[in-house]
């Protein structure tokens, strides 16, 4: 990254717009911006940490409510929400912080949610060899919230789901439950 460059840009950025940065209050604000979305654009790095399954446990693994910040794409503001990540198991088991380092990772760029869900599941689905993935994120997206339609409090539900999660309908609906997301209006 060069952040000297993205200063540069911002201040030039906001002076087209004709955002004057002349006052004490703005002078330091294209240096701000450029670190803010440096740190957006910024994920921290991890090891993928498994372990054997020795108990041979095949029941859901679930982290909820994982919190979840990216920036879309199409105008560069922040969407906020949650990332529900589940699996089940097969020869190995996670490292539960790993699946909110998982949703870390990918949301630290521009990005469309859709896309985002089916990366986290993908890259879980892959990287683990689960019986099963299960994605959902809710979330809501700024870009429709404060500008264009302004639908305040609308929300975004999107899913990712694979191996056995997809195809058994007992097993879909019981991770669809314990994330919460069924029956909400």
């Amino acid at each position: 990254m060069d952040l000297d460059a993205a200063e540069d840009a911002a201040a030039q950025f906001l002076k087209a717009l004709g955002v004057s940065t002349d006052s004490e209050s703005l002078r330091g604000t294209p240096g701000r911006m450029a670190r803010a979305y440096a740190e957006l654009f910024s994920p921290r790095s991890f090891d993928l940490t498994t372990f054997p399954n020795d108990e041979g446990y095949d029941e859901l693994v679930l982290a909820r409510s994982i919190p979840l910040r990216s920036v879309c794409e199409h105008h560069l503001l922040p969407f906020v929400g949650t990332a529900h990540v589940g699996y089940l198991p097969g020869a190995r088991i996670l490292g539960l912080s790993k699946l909110a380092r998982v949703v870390e990772h990918f949301a630290c760029r521009p990005q469309v949610q859709e896309r985002l869900t089916k990366q986290v599941a993908d890259w879980l689905q892959e990287n683990l060899d689960p019986k099963g993935v299960g994605v959902v994120i809710d979330a809501e997206h700024t870009c429709m919230t404060l500008r264009g339609v302004q639908a305040t409090g609308t929300r975004t539900l999107t899913s990712t789901l694979l191996g056995i999660l997809r195809t058994d309908a007992r097993t879909r609906a019981e991770f669809l439950a314990c994330t919460g997301v069924t029956g909400k209006a």
